[in-house]
């Protein structure tokens, strides 16, 4: 059942534009996957509509992510995003990752996976966002919670 769902979703990406050759990349070979054992905060999440699932973990020092990792298993769409994302963010200051947004991350992906699946391309960063509120005892904002 797996491989059909790989397929499936490999077969749907290469429809969107030649970019998504770099997200099939990712997918297959993924960046920063695993965990930090002595993370200062991690997140989980899920998207339920497709049962997407990513823990995220981060190593913040000095008000930037010195190490970010995830853990997960789901589509080519997020497990690729999360790749390219998590290896985007390493060195990033936390006011950097707090305003980062669905535009943003579009840019970043270079991929418009359109609205059936544009929540498995934001559930990384989801869970990062809320990874950093949560560290910084802030409160979850409007933005995050609709990604």
């Amino acid at each position: 059942m797996h491989d059909e769902r790989v397929h499936e979703n490999v077969g749907a990406i290469m429809d969107l534009d030649m970019y998504a050759e770099e997200l099939i990349y990712n997918y297959e070979h993924p960046k920063n996957k695993g965990s930090i054992q002595d993370a200062n905060v991690n997140t989980h999440e899920e998207n339920i509509s497709c049962g997407d699932k990513i823990t995220v973990y981060l190593k913040i020092e000095d008000g930037k992510v010195a190490d970010v990792k995830f853990d997960g298993s789901g589509c080519v769409i997020s497990m690729g995003t999360s790749s390219i994302l998590t290896d985007f963010l390493k060195g990033k200051t936390l006011e950097e990752i707090e305003a980062f947004d669905k535009k943003r991350l579009l840019d970043l992906i270079a991929v418009d996976p359109g609205p059936v699946r544009i929540h498995c391309a934001t559930l990384s960063l989801r869970a990062i966002k809320k990874a950093v509120f949560h560290y910084e005892n802030k409160p979850v904002d409007r933005q995050t919670k609709d990604l």
